[in-house]
């Protein structure tokens, strides 16, 4: 464990979401002289699970309750609203802290390199759930929701989210901590078919039968399930018989085949071993009209892997509307090392390297999606986090020119940036929980950025024009 004579380990931890929380944990209960900087682009902390667990899993939000227990440490300092790379740069973060962890997610989205991609109407269905939870970078991207049809296309939990969002009803998401201009968007939402769409059988889909069997008990949305899709190739079936996720997985989309159909409002349709093909201007030449899909079959290789193969066999079925979910995908930071292929900071164990397979960069350190990529669930990270932090006490880490706190303070007063510390975030936490009060919600989200950054300040001594 490297010693750091006259002050304390300086780590600078960046992205305030799960893995930047469990990070920050595994410091504070490894050493008592540690002081921690939690830096996030937004004001606001808790990433993910601010923005991107869907507003009618409140249950899941709880975990920010150990996150505040965290940030209320008095060796950890949260400075919102400061982007690395922008208000702070790698050399900066060199210049004045022992080690520096990367945390910050894998906000981007994977492409499907199709045509029509672009068309209006077409959007990943991250920034979908972005806009509904009210990430202040995508209010105002206004989804097209006066269509009667809405493909989603891919079959991991994220899919079956914005699927169930669109299959409610505005009165269904009201006592929800859903975006208002959200919530209002969905009030008027014309879309009454959602197409959930897997190239592959539903053996190998990646949502989590919890998840999926609330599309059973939808309030005005029936569910269906093409039996023809449930017969699987014998090595899916194998699969499935070592897998108890998928066994249940099964037994629910079984149990939604053989339903009666009944009269709702929306019907949710799932649809298996289909690939989109492209996506078809309607009249305008601007909009989604269609969706074109390729049936695909199962076959096993001879690593004993599955891959879904064309047929060649195409069908055209119109939508007005398409979502892709095939995953998220980190983004370069400037001045840091980045894999491209695999959307992540080289690492190994979560020591950085200056790229895949290379040399260690010293004192710097990853966590988290950017480290491992889109994958597991919320608690999946605070093992990867407990893995990189022991991996940064076990090296010898940087010698910083100017490791107080109070120079990091000044560096980015002198550069204009307003920091939000987590003091200033509790009054905005208050505003929104007296808003939902007033609501009967569980809280209503500020979401423009300049009305976060006033509200921090409403309570305290400090005025600016934001």
């Amino acid at each position: 464990m490297p010693e750091t004579p006259g002050s304390p380990l300086r780590v600078a931890v960046v992205g305030a979401g799960p893995s930047g929380f469990y990070a920050t944990d595994a410091l504070l209960k490894a050493r008592q002289d540690v002081s921690v900087d939690l830096i996030d682009r937004l004001p606001a902390p808790f990433g993910l699970v601010r923005y991107g667990v869907a507003p009618d899993h409140q249950k899941m939000k709880s975990v920010t309750t150990l996150y505040t227990r965290t940030a209320s440490d008095p060796r950890v300092r949260f400075l919102g609203n400061v982007e690395v790379g922008k208000d702070l740069s790698v050399d900066d973060l060199r210049r004045h802290y022992h080690a520096t962890v990367f945390a910050y997610g894998a906000p981007g989205d994977r492409r499907l390199g199709i045509p029509g991609e672009d068309l209006v109407g077409s959007l990943p269905a991250t920034d979908f759930v972005a806009w509904y939870n009210g990430h202040p970078d995508y209010e105002h991207i206004d989804p097209p929701l006066d269509g009667h049809t809405a493909i989603v296309i891919g079959v991991g939990n994220v899919a079956v989210d914005v699927a169930r969002i669109l299959a409610k009803t505005a009165d269904e998401l009201a006592g929800s901590d859903i975006a208002d201009h959200a919530l209002e968007a969905l009030r008027a939402s014309k879309v009454r078919e959602i197409v959930v769409l897997g190239r592959r059988s539903p053996a190998e889909a990646k949502f989590t039968t919890k998840e999926l069997r609330e599309f059973g008990v939808l309030e005005h949305a029936d569910v269906d399930v093409d039996p023809a899709d449930l017969e699987l190739h014998p090595a899916s079936r194998e699969r499935v018989a070592e897998h108890s996720t998928e066994e249940r997985n099964l037994e629910v989309l079984r149990s939604f085949a053989e339903r009666p159909a009944r009269d709702a409002h929306r019907q949710v349709s799932f649809r298996f071993l289909y690939s989109p093909r492209s996506l078809e201007a309607d009249e305008s030449g601007e909009r989604v009209g269609a969706i074109v899909v390729e049936r695909n079959r199962i076959e096993a290789r001879e690593d004993g892997s599955l891959a879904a193969v064309g047929t060649g066999q195409t069908e055209r079925w119109p939508a007005q509307l398409v979502l892709r979910s095939v995953g998220y995908h980190g983004s370069p930071l400037p001045g840091m090392p980045f894999d491209e292929r695999r959307g992540i900071i080289p690492n190994e164990n979560g020591r950085v390297l200056d790229q895949p397979g290379g040399d260690r960069v010293p004192g710097f350190y990853t966590s988290g999606w950017i480290k491992r990529g889109p994958s597991g669930v919320i608690g999946t990270n605070k093992a990867d986090a407990l893995e990189t932090v022991q991996a940064l006490l076990e090296d010898e880490l940087l010698t910083p020119e100017d490791p107080s706190p109070e120079a990091v303070d000044e560096l980015l007063a002198d550069r204009g940036v307003y920091t939000i510390d987590f003091d200033s975030w509790r009054r905005i936490d208050r505003i929104e929980l007296a808003l939902g009060d007033e609501h009967g919600r569980p809280r209503v989200k500020i979401v423009s950025r300049s009305e976060m950054l006033a509200a921090a300040a409403a309570e305290g001594e400090a005025t600016q024009d934001f």
